[in-house]
């Protein structure tokens, strides 16, 4: 299995930008799917989560502005963010919990971050 993100890039304080995550592999299940960052110097934080029923959670520095959201039929988690601030600076990292086909069990697998860039 294999989670390959996209979207990231370079914009401008209140811009937006749309980051997608797609799984590819021998895949039985996904479970929950979300979104990590890390900016330079600083631990890697939750961003936002979306269960399997649709729920969804999102730390309190970017509720109102993020949205997260799946396609099951595309086994792809999105995370779309408006109203960028200089602070959303940095790599994003998407997961996505998923029992492989014959596996039997749930595993975490990541994406390569990809890099957002906000400039004042």
């Amino acid at each position: 299995v294999q989670l390959q993100a996209s979207g990231g890039g370079l914009v401008q304080a209140g811009g937006s930008l749309r980051l997608s995550c797609a799984a590819s592999g021998s895949i039985f299940t996904i479970n929950d799917m979300g979104w990590y960052r890390q900016a330079p110097g600083k631990q890697r934080d939750l961003v936002a989560f979306i269960t399997t029923g649709g729920s969804t959670k999102y730390a309190d520095s970017v509720k109102g502005r993020f949205t997260v959201s799946r396609d099951n039929g595309k086994n792809t988690v999105h995370l779309q963010m408006n109203s960028l601030k200089p602070e959303d600076t940095a790599v994003y990292f998407c997961y996505q919990d998923i029992v492989v086909a014959g596996g039997g069990y749930e595993m975490r697998y990541w994406g390569k971050g990809t890099l957002v860039t906000v400039s004042s």
